[in-house]
């Protein structure tokens, strides 16, 4: 088993999208895993746009990689860009600034496609000094939010990028307690198949429920190692990608005495 881990290049002969050194937080931690090469839309970046906020995604642009290298590189550009100047100021709403963020990468799929091509997308502002996400899910896997309440689920917000010019979407906000993750996993993983049964968003709950990890990274190998493990086969069906952001649990009262 092998994963492709964000800082290391895949062995192929196509020029891939820039994989930027994923930015260091303050009590938080973000990393996101691959596994094995590349085959389809599968893309993570990650964007420092302010001293207290960076902005990650996930999205899944339809097609082989060979297909829809150029609408990756597009809307890896637009991510970049956009989510750094609309989100810099200190004061700044976020809720809007998320949903004009998408907006802006569906009209670039649209554009670099010259057409329509469905390109499911999760991304997020994560605020450290709020310890707040404000996110929008366009007709992405639900994300996955582990605290101490239990697991819960970040639905849809609105529909897949790539569809219709002028789609609508939503931005939400949830808080993420000293010591909670957020797991966001590709289609790949949830259509994982075993004898005809599919791995599903239940399984990537109980991954993400079971899971001691310390580090993201951590926890995104848990979850792939656990998919390969459900499928008794190397996953070739599909990229197969884990994002997960994690907050430091809180220190341990040290008892004198």
């Amino acid at each position: 088993m092998r994963f492709l881990f964000q800082n290391e290049k895949p062995p192929r002969v196509l020029r891939q999208p820039v994989q930027s050194k994923v930015p260091e937080l303050h009590d938080a931690e973000l990393a996101a895993v691959y596994y094995g090469n590349r085959r389809a839309g599968d893309f993570y970046d990650f964007i420092r746009v302010s001293p207290s906020r960076v902005v990650f995604g996930l999205l899944d642009i339809a097609g082989r990689l060979e297909d829809s290298r150029t609408v990756v590189n597009a809307v890896q550009h637009t991510f970049r860009t956009l989510a750094a100047e609309l989100l810099a100021a200190e004061g700044v709403n976020e809720s809007e600034a998320m949903i004009e963020l998408c907006h802006q990468l569906n009209r670039t799929v649209l554009a670099a496609e010259g057409g329509v091509r469905a390109c499911p997308a999760f991304a997020g502002c994560y605020n450290e000094n709020l310890g707040i996400v404000c996110y929008f899910n366009a007709g992405h896997t639900a994300g996955l939010l582990r605290d101490s309440t239990g697991i819960s689920e970040l639905p849809a917000t609105g529909l897949p990028l790539g569809l219709f010019s002028h789609a609508t979407t939503d931005a939400a906000m949830v808080a993420l307690t000293p010591g909670a993750a957020l797991l966001l996993v590709s289609r790949g993983i949830v259509e994982g198949k075993c004898s005809g049964e599919e791995f599903g968003l239940e399984r990537a709950k109980g991954s993400l429920q079971r899971a001691t990890s310390e580090t993201a990274k951590e926890l995104c190998l848990t979850v792939l190692g656990d998919v390969q493990q459900f499928m008794c086969t190397p996953p070739m069906h599909d990229d197969v990608t884990a994002l997960a952001l994690m907050r430091a649990a809180p220190a341990k009262a040290v008892t004198v005495g």
